[in-house]
């Protein structure tokens, strides 16, 4: 019979999981920017990045207003063989004329229970950090400040909604004058569980709180909060799930008795889901309904007494008696014998029933709001299974004899796909806050140790003037005959004196060589009123047992891809001029004539330093004996660049190379190189910039880790410049900054995972990634593919790692701006990090050295071996000419 009567509060499984949908729903609309105006579930942002990592320590104070009973505890968090928490704490009463007084009278009073325990501690002397549990609805844009949204739990304290509560008390403890605090986190109650539970388990992501009122908080990763800037890592989550319901998603199975309940509570309309299943609201549902039977003949015979008809004299902890499996009917009689309606035993069973039934209903829909928690924690993960914790406190949760089992056994039946810890809060939430300040006063030391560690590449405007004028003196050291010999920046001479004026024509061959990939083209140039370039190409590997084993292996195996390549093209029996890009130091003795200086990139091939490139070459076509070329040109790529630019725009005068390995090129006026006879006109010289700071020029500015990088280089103590800021090596610069972060305890909980103590394995490219991620607030799936494996790592890294250190490494590529003459344009060849902020922040810095140049930058789109075919065909042309 009442089964039948109380119908509508026995909710199915369907009606369930169809709540869990809702619930979804609602999330993602709090979570929205265009949504969360109008969302009755807020989901709002905590500023809490993280859960404790086991490193905490220190002494805090957490105050915990969120009932009639306000608490202070002293938390001292200790390492000395592992990490310990000691707590002391204080309750103190919170008057009803307090809670609906002025909020200046609320705050004084927390003030002065404050000043209290500090006295009886005897730290008034002290500026302890303080978290401060406010278990209210808070708008926060920072950690350490929080706007009242709306009373709830009896509160109605005047001029304290759309208040900053840290502002409020702060301005109580100055009025006092007797001690000082120094509030750091303003935390919800659920995120105050959360973080005590995570500090004993460090799976809990999840804080749940069933008791007064009821509420949850999760992590959620940034890149679906719109309402914070950022994309990296994760904050917590205060979902205020109690409003549920407030926008009348939840009619469809609310009762006459919810309803009720709602007219007479001190908030109509408002907190319709925490109505129907939280402490506050139990005992009242069940004399609601209780009445209702009595009234119908129901129950008690139909007798009804002033007793059962006051409001707030059937308790919610008379539910949990009455629910006990052995005295829950000898409970049952004697409360209601209390109420005066002379129960009889049918009477206590139906009442026992009604009381099963009422808490039932709250287990079941907490398990359906929780489970969409947990399905959005899954999704997140992108994991089929999900392991967590759930961290639970409230009186309802603990004190009902019945809930917590029935609320984990729903969960589990709702989302199967997750397994999922329940772990009780011992300490409550008061502890939280503690832990909330702790985690707040490690990540700001870690944060101030980290900024210190990267302002070393962080230069100023003064420091790149210093790099600009030894640049210079480089510069000059190296065209200078007297000199040359021993000057790092070598200033090659290249033998490139013109660049193209248009009346280039022919087919041309051209070799690209520079890393582990080798380009053969052919290039059709055709001059006239419509001229074009026509190009075919094809790219082959080059074995690193090739790049490493002897010369004369290394020239047949180029000799071999020219033979398959012309093949290919059916033209083996024509004899091509052909322009052979050499991205390698070399020294010039004509255009057709390279001597090795040295290998740079990883190339090791022995007999090859100090030889004549283009005679090697020579020497591997002849081996062949299968076809002939006429080598016209050796050239570095930098020149290609800049030839394949003027090409298109004569006024390059400049090529520039950051990728992989870094290098410059430009036209130098013949009477400054003295390498060179003649003084008429002008050649292009290949810098060789990359060694520059090889002769301890740049010293001041090496940080350890450029250090470390050089150190385990292939050619420790060369092109250290080029360690600095080259694609090859930016990616190992960060990953020793990791390693070292890790050490100090700022990153990944101090482990050192074996990926990460791989040389290169944190590609450059990744830097780019993240850049790009933090400015459109996309998932940054490349770094976190590398870190994949290692949860921990994967999720602290974006939580505490600065998304900055591209800029700040990238930052050093400025000390090469030493552009000064007249408007130039640069032509300029560009790795993947490089196409992000990197040509942003170096362009911006070009303008700032060189104020007085007008300079254009002109990406590459067809690379270095068109313009060697370039080349070629200038050289061509000057050689007919010469005839």
């Amino acid at each position: 019979q009442i089964d039948k009567y109380l119908y509508a509060m026995r909710l199915s499984d369907e009606t369930l999981l169809d709540v869990m949908a809702r619930f979804r729903r609602e999330m993602k609309n709090g979570l929205s920017r265009d949504f969360n105006p109008t969302a009755a579930v807020k989901m709002l942002p905590t500023f809490v990045r993280s859960i404790p990592d086991g490193s905490e320590k220190g002494d805090f104070i957490a105050l915990d207003l969120g009932g009639s009973y306000f608490r202070i505890l002293r938390v001292k968090v200790s390492h000395e063989k592992k990490q310990t928490v000691q707590m002391e704490s204080e309750i103190y009463n919170t008057p009803e004329d307090i809670m609906h007084g002025s909020g200046t009278r609320l705050f004084d009073h927390v003030a002065e229970c404050l000043g209290d325990f500090m006295e009886k501690q005897q730290i008034k002397d002290k500026k302890l950090p303080v978290g401060f549990t406010f278990s209210f609805p808070c708008r926060q844009s920072k950690l350490d400040e929080g706007f009242l949204i709306t009373w709830t739990k009896r509160f109605k304290a005047s001029g304290v909604e759309g208040a900053d509560v840290v502002r409020l008390l702060n301005k109580a403890i100055k009025k006092r004058g007797d001690y000082d605090a120094d509030i750091m986190a303003v935390v919800n109650d659920t995120v105050g569980t959360m973080m005590t539970c995570g500090f004993d388990d460090q799976r809990c992501e999840v804080g749940l709180i069933i008791g007064t009122g009821t509420n949850a908080c999760y992590m959620e990763e940034m890149r679906h909060i719109d309402l914070v800037e950022g994309d990296e890592g994760r904050m917590c989550i205060n979902t205020e799930w109690g409003a549920f319901g407030d926008d009348g998603s939840l009619e469809d199975i609310r009762t006459e008795f919810d309803r009720e309940i709602d007219r007479g509570s001190l908030n109509p309309g408002k907190q319709l889901f925490e109505k129907m299943v939280s402490g506050l609201y139990m005992g009242e549902l069940v004399r609601l309904i209780l009445v209702k039977m009595a009234k119908e003949g129901l129950l008690f015979e139909g007798r009804i007494t002033p007793e059962l008809l006051t409001k707030g004299k059937f308790e919610t902890k008379h539910v949990s008696a009455i629910e006990k499996s052995k005295e829950g009917l000898n409970k049952a009689k004697e409360i209601l014998t209390r109420l005066g309606v002379e129960p009889s035993h049918e009477d206590c069973i139906a009442v026992q029933h009604v009381c099963t039934i009422v808490s039932f209903r709250s287990a079941n829909l907490v398990a359906s709001t929780l489970g969409a928690i947990l399905n959005q924690l899954r999704d997140n993960k992108g994991v089929g299974r999900l392991r967590t914790t759930v961290g639970v406190d409230g009186s309802l949760y603990k004190m009902h004899p019945q809930y917590a089992r029935r609320l984990h056994k729903t969960t589990r039946r709702l989302v199967p796909d997750s397994e999922v810890r329940f772990l009780l809060s011992e300490s409550g939430s008061g502890k939280g806050a503690a832990m909330v300040t702790a985690v707040a006063y490690r990540l700001s030391e870690q944060h101030r140790l980290i900024d210190e560690t990267l302002a070393e590449f962080k230069l100023t405007h003064e420091q790149l003037l210093q790099v600009k004028k030894r640049m210079r003196a480089e510069m000059e050291a190296g065209l200078k005959k007297k000199t040359h010999d021993t000057a790092k920046v070598k200033m090659l001479p290249t033998f490139v004196r013109s660049t193209p004026d248009g009346t280039e024509n022919g087919d041309f061959l051209a070799l690209d060589l520079g890393g582990t990939n080798f380009r053969v083209l052919l290039v059709k140039i055709r001059s006239g009123k419509r001229r074009t370039v026509e190009m075919h190409n094809k790219i082959y590997a080059i074995p690193i047992e090739v790049m490493q084993g002897t010369g004369e292996e290394l020239f047949d195996h180029i000799v071999t891809c020219i033979s398959d390549f012309l093949d290919y093209m059916g033209i083996k029996g024509a004899r091509l001029p052909l322009g052979f890009t050499f991205s390698f130091p070399c020294k010039q003795t004509s255009l057709d004539a390279g001597i090795l200086l040295n290998w740079t990139k990883g190339f090791k091939a022995t007999d090859c330093e100090g030889e004549d490139v283009v005679y090697l070459l020579r020497e591997g076509i002849k081996r062949r004996e299968e076809f002939d070329l006429d080598v016209v040109a050796v050239v570095n790529d930098t020149v290609g660049t800049m030839m394949t630019c003027a090409y298109e725009d004569p006024n390059c005068e400049i090529g520039l190379i950051v990728g992989t390995g870094s290098n410059a090129c430009y036209m130098e006026e013949m009477r400054n190189i003295e390498m060179v006879d003649g003084e008429q006109g002008r050649m292009c010289v290949n810098t060789e910039w990359g060694a520059f700071g090889d002769n301890g020029c740049l010293d001041d500015i090496r940080t350890i880790y450029d250090k470390a990088v050089d150190d385990f280089s292939l050619n420790a103590g060369k092109q250290r410049y080029e360690k600095m800021i080259s694609g090859m090596y930016l990616g190992e610069i960060v990953r020793n900054i990791l390693i070292d972060f890790t050490k100090r305890g700022f990153l990944f909980r101090g482990q050192i995972s074996e990926t990460l103590k791989t040389r290169h394995i944190f590609e450059t490219k990744f830097l780019s990634q993240i850049e790009r991620a933090r400015e459109k607030k996309s998932s940054n799936q490349g770094a976190r593919g590398f870190l994949k494996g290692n949860e921990r790592i994967k999720n602290d890294f974006s939580a505490e790692m600065p998304g900055a250190f591209l800029e700040d490494v990238s930052v050093h590529v400025h000390g090469g701006s030493w552009v000064g003459r007249r408007g130039l344009t640069t032509f300029l060849t560009l790795c993947p990090v490089s196409l992000h902020s990197f040509s942003r922040i170096m362009h911006q810095t070009v303008k700032d050295l060189a104020p007085n140049c007008d300079v254009t930058f002109l990406l590459s789109e067809d690379g270095s071996g068109k313009g060697a075919a370039l080349i070629t065909a200038v050289g061509c042309r000057l050689r007919e000419a010469e005839q």
